[in-house]
């Protein structure tokens, strides 16, 4: 619609619906055009399964009643913070967008909750509208991209999605702007005492 290409394409990520919306219909070019996109996924530091995770095989909810899904996770007993964007505290990835992950066909960024509520404010003041908690994760990777290119002195097209707005979430920017939401910071050593509690199939 606007004439471009994307060089690099952003999307929040708690499960992958999101990022695989925004990103896959321009993947396939990749694959089949030889295009050199990046991909990236923008999750909460506080939810970091594709980051800090591993790819195993797991269940898809807490209590493990579904199929044992080839995925990246933290574990299915992971309990993330209570981060605002709660759309993104899942403890696993899809197992697509594992998989392409895994095979190197994208990259992950991990958000904290701090940066994204700026990224959310600075929208907001440029841009006249107020994004979810989720959507600010893409837009602090976004903003990311363009100080890395400004460093730089490249040009590129950013492309990213804005999945929802926070007209419901103005309470938790109401803290933010008073100084009362806080980082929440996982420790290598409890990532791994959770994932050892996976039966290791993979």
């Amino acid at each position: 619609m606007t004439g471009e290409y994307p060089d690099v394409v952003i999307g929040c990520f708690g499960g992958g619906s999101n990022f695989s919306g925004i990103s896959f219909p321009f993947m396939r070019h990749n694959i089949k055009e030889g295009k050199t996109t990046r991909f990236v996924a923008a999750e909460p530091a506080s939810c970091p399964k594709l980051t800090r995770g591993i790819f195993q095989y797991d269940f898809g909810d807490e209590a493990g009643y579904t199929p044992l899904l080839p995925m990246f996770t933290l574990g299915h007993n992971f309990a993330p913070a209570h981060i605002h964007a709660g759309g993104l505290r899942y403890h696993g990835a899809g197992t697509i967008v594992s998989q392409m992950m895994k095979d190197g066909m994208m990259e992950a960024v991990d958000i904290e909750q701090l940066d994204s509520f700026k990224a959310g404010v600075l929208f907001a003041q440029t841009e006249g509208i107020v994004p979810a908690p989720e959507s600010s994760h893409a837009i602090a990777a976004a903003i990311n991209e363009a100080l890395k290119c400004k460093e730089e002195g490249t040009k590129k097209t950013i492309l990213f999605n804005l999945s929802g707005h926070g007209l419901v979430d103005m309470a938790s920017y109401d803290q933010y702007l008073a100084g009362d939401l806080v980082n929440y910071s996982l420790s290598n050593e409890e990532i791994a005492n959770n994932v050892s509690q996976l039966e290791h199939l993979v």
